[in-house]
């Protein structure tokens, strides 16, 4: 089932590149595990997919510490959830990429966690596009005028952005949200000659939209393992 649903993801990602005249390569899918037990990561791991999104970090470590996963050759992780300071320590280091860092002083608790042990870790910018209260994340003049000090953070390598724009009613009214975004990070790239190679924008609602509107990476959960299970308690 898992390994027919992701036939079906990728279908459609290489048809919306196909559209928008860019090369399916550009565009990573990250399957959205969160939530779900070890054993659909195991099958979609067999079916080719290897970059994972979790967002509860307790869960996260009971997966990544499960045997059937360690013995998975190639498996990125990635964490696309909201963060509290204190359990950066627990990722930093072990996930490819942090996503949704959304404020300076979660940005500057991982560059120091990551400086301690001599490393840098890998974010994206989360970037709340609608002003929306109930989101954390930068809005676009907070990002534009706080780029550069968090930019120079130690230990911090920000390599892009990412949003959750606002429900909509329809996929296509995304559209205005994605190219706000992009458009945001064209002209940080411009203004601090700061290469920002990754756009995680569009889900399973929207993502083919999103990649007409330049996203690099789609985070697809629910149409590849179905609805998730009750939230875990501890997160």
């Amino acid at each position: 089932m898992i390994a027919e649903t992701l036939e079906d993801i990728r279908a459609r990602l290489d048809t919306a590149c196909e559209r928008a005249g860019r090369d399916p390569a550009e565009v990573e899918l990250l399957a959205v595990s969160k939530g779900h037990p070890a054993e659909v990561i195991v099958a979609a791991h067999a079916a080719g997919q290897r970059s994972f999104g979790e967002s509860y970090v307790q869960d996260w470590l009971g997966k990544a510490e499960d045997p059937r996963i360690l013995r998975l050759e190639g498996l990125r992780w990635r964490f696309i959830g909201h963060l509290q300071r204190n359990k950066v320590r627990f990722l930093v280091g072990r996930v490819e990429l942090i996503e949704a860092v959304g404020s300076l002083r979660l940005a500057a608790e991982i560059g120091k966690r990551a400086a301690s042990t001599g490393r840098r870790q890998a974010v994206l910018l989360q970037v709340n596009v609608s002003d929306e209260a109930s989101k954390s994340g930068f809005g676009l003049p907070e990002l534009e005028a706080g780029f550069g000090e968090l930019r120079a953070l130690d230990g911090l390598d920000v390599q892009g952005l990412m949003s959750i724009p606002a429900p909509r009613e329809t996929p296509e009214a995304s559209r205005p949200d994605h190219r706000a975004v992009r458009q945001l990070r064209d002209r940080l790239q411009q203004a601090h000659s700061h290469p920002l190679p990754i756009l995680s924008m569009g889900m399973s609602s929207d993502f083919e939209v999103a990649i007409a509107e330049g996203s690099t990476e789609v985070r697809v959960g629910t149409a590849i393992f179905g609805p998730r299970p009750a939230r875990p308690a501890v997160g």
